[in-house]
């Protein structure tokens, strides 16, 4: 997965909510995230695992992986003045620096195998301390069918996402995800009265993650049912 050097060029938002309240980049994660100093309250990612899986238009490959996370980790650390949650991955947990704790995101029914069985848990990678409240440090988030996150093959469920960010974060924190896929973190940002802003290389992902975000912002009434302005691709890698 090869380095993207960074770029003076000026990176524009794809998309903007009215309200102002959620906000989306078409680009590189590492482009956009030297723009994001000093504006960030915490960080809720789930990354490509370096698994040889083909997306739309690349494929996470182990080649280079280690190296790749290293250099948007640092871009992260960087740019977020409170805790970083990384959804890494059981196969991934060694190759990580040595996080301040770990979570567990606890999958209720779920049964991949593993060398002793069955795996119905992941590890969250939590660097930095919460903001919220002390609680437990397990979420517990079944994966369920859901006609919204149809497009894209890897989706966290909406669980993962309401249990990172309410143990996280406070109301009216501004959330990041840099690899915002489906918008899952976004949505859970809106349910909760966080603000969110996610970076996404995929286009056809960025449109899945807007109209459910969307949805979220009518539901709570930050929006109107009125279609989205048009966007322009400013921005993409």
């Amino acid at each position: 997965m090869p380095l993207v050097p960074r770029s003076s060029t000026k990176i524009e938002p794809y998309w903007v909510s009215d309200c102002g309240r959620a906000t989306l980049y078409l680009a590189d994660c590492l482009k956009v995230l030297p723009i994001l100093q000093g504006s960030i309250d915490a960080i809720v990612t789930d990354p490509p695992y370096g698994v040889n899986f083909q997306y739309l238009s690349y494929s996470d490959k182990q080649e280079g992986y280690q190296e790749w996370c290293a250099s948007w980790f640092a871009e992260c650390q960087s740019v977020c003045k409170g805790p970083i949650a990384i959804s890494c991955g059981i196969s991934n947990l060694c190759d990580w620096p040595k996080p301040d704790w770990v979570m567990c995101w606890h999958k209720p029914a779920c049964m991949g195998r593993c060398t002793i069985g069955f795996n119905n848990w992941e590890p969250i990678l939590v660097y930095g301390k919460s903001r919220g409240k002390q609680t437990s440090d397990v979420v517990r988030a079944p994966i369920t069918p859901d006609d919204s996150l149809y497009g894209h093959p890897c989706p966290k469920p909406l669980g993962w996402g309401l249990g990172i960010v309410e143990k996280l974060t406070i109301v009216g924190d501004t959330v990041l995800d840099v690899f915002t896929g489906s918008g899952t973190t976004g949505v859970a940002c809106i349910e909760l009265d966080r603000k969110f802003i996610g970076i996404e290389i995929e286009e056809k992902y960025c449109d899945i993650a807007i109209g459910r975000i969307r949805r979220k912002l009518i539901e709570k009434g930050y929006a109107k049912d009125t279609p989205p302005p048009a966007r322009t691709k400013l921005g993409r890698k």
